[in-house]
């Protein structure tokens, strides 16, 4: 289930299924996806609501954490930083590249950064994933 069809529908039926996140790229060191800018994903000023980036990018460093388990292991996110650039407009696509910054053990540490239809800068996303269970 690493590959990228796989990773896809494990998402469909899970929030990020529900936000319409879709994979555009997953290898152990980077996730790149895209995400349309809804009107319920919104604030009612019709900019993209600052818990979706966050959802969004949370999204793509779990999946880079998966990328990389083992047979038997689990991931579930400590610790996450937000911050906010800019905004995305409704009606528009915003593009997210997660990075792993460290990939031990028992911790992942992906950055991900998420940018608008302009290409502008929209938010920069730190979070560690702890890895849970044993190594097969």
């Amino acid at each position: 289930m690493k590959d990228l069809a796989g990773l896809q529908t494990l998402l469909q039926p899970l929030f990020p299924g529900l936000m319409g996140v879709t994979l555009l790229e997953a290898a152990p060191e980077r996730i790149v996806a895209e995400m349309a800018v809804r009107p319920d994903l919104c604030t009612s000023g019709g900019i993209l609501h600052g818990g979706a980036y966050m959802a969004f990018a949370d999204t793509l460093g779990a999946v880079g954490t998966v990328v990389n388990l083992a047979a038997g292991q689990r991931t579930t996110t400590t610790d996450s930083s937000t911050k906010f650039i800019a905004g995305a407009k409704v009606g528009t696509r915003v593009r997210g590249e997660s990075i792993a910054l460290h990939r031990g053990r028992t911790t992942h540490v992906w950055q991900t950064t998420i940018t608008n239809a302009e290409g502008r800068l929209c938010a920069v996303v730190t979070q560690t994933q702890l890895i849970l269970g044993a190594p097969a």
